[in-house]
């Protein structure tokens, strides 16, 4: 039986797989969880757009009107 070949796609994806099950050999399950803790932002993105609205807003209403309603 003849096995077809891999493509170049397949092959960089079997060796990431290889590289991952090789960092999680003899290490237990509490030490894979932490390893794998998502950090997230101490602010929410909906947060960030309201501040960058209000301190850029102001400077763009601010020009805006120094140049056009004069």
């Amino acid at each position: 039986m003849v096995r077809p070949a891999q493509t170049p796609q397949q092959r960089r994806a079997n060796e990431k797989f290889q590289k991952d099950q090789e960092a999680r050999r003899g290490k237990s399950e509490d030490q894979l969880k932490k390893t794998k803790e998502v950090v997230k932002a101490p602010i929410s993105p909906l947060w960030l757009v309201l501040l960058g609205f209000v301190v850029f807003g102001g400077i763009i209403v601010e020009v805006f009107s120094r140049f056009f309603l004069r």
